[in-house]
């Protein structure tokens, strides 16, 4: 079952980054992408994978060790959850930074790597988009007074 669940973690996100990867101007893009709820799967596996061994869980992360991460991450069952958490804390992110960069007019071309390297290297990825992010201010939208 892990090994069923660490497979379908992936390929459950894999869409998301495609869509704003390879089609970032598309219309269904911006309006999938909006939701929140595109990181669910990746947190329903987690769960699955979490819940049912919160006892070896739960002491490994409220009294961290290294020693005790190790074991816990050094199971079959520890590096898919592991890897569900990655991704879906990594999907969040990138959805975060796509979002950001369409506000902010970024081109496509200078997210796309960004992306990719938040698909890979997630922490790396979302470093690079805070060093690109300066160039482009958001934009300012102008509003109509409220005639109160």
């Amino acid at each position: 079952m892990n090994g069923l669940l660490f497979t379908l973690t992936f390929a459950v996100a894999a869409p998301f980054w495609a869509l704003m990867i390879l089609l970032p101007k598309w219309a269904v893009t911006a309006r999938v992408i909006r939701s929140p709820l595109i990181v669910a799967p990746g947190l329903v596996i987690y769960a699955l994978l979490v819940i049912p061994a919160l006892g070896e869980v739960l002491p490994a992360v409220l009294a961290p060790t290294l020693d005790g991460v190790r074991d816990l991450l050094g199971t079959t069952n520890g590096a898919a959850a592991a890897w569900a958490h990655m991704i879906a804390f990594d999907l969040f992110v990138g959805r975060w930074a796509w979002l950001d960069s369409r506000e902010r007019a970024v081109p496509s071309l200078a997210m796309a790597p960004v992306l990719v390297l938040t698909i890979l290297l997630g922490p790396l990825g979302l470093a690079g988009y805070l060093a690109i992010r300066p160039r482009w201010p958001r934009r300012v939208v102008a509003t109509a007074p409220n005639p109160t």
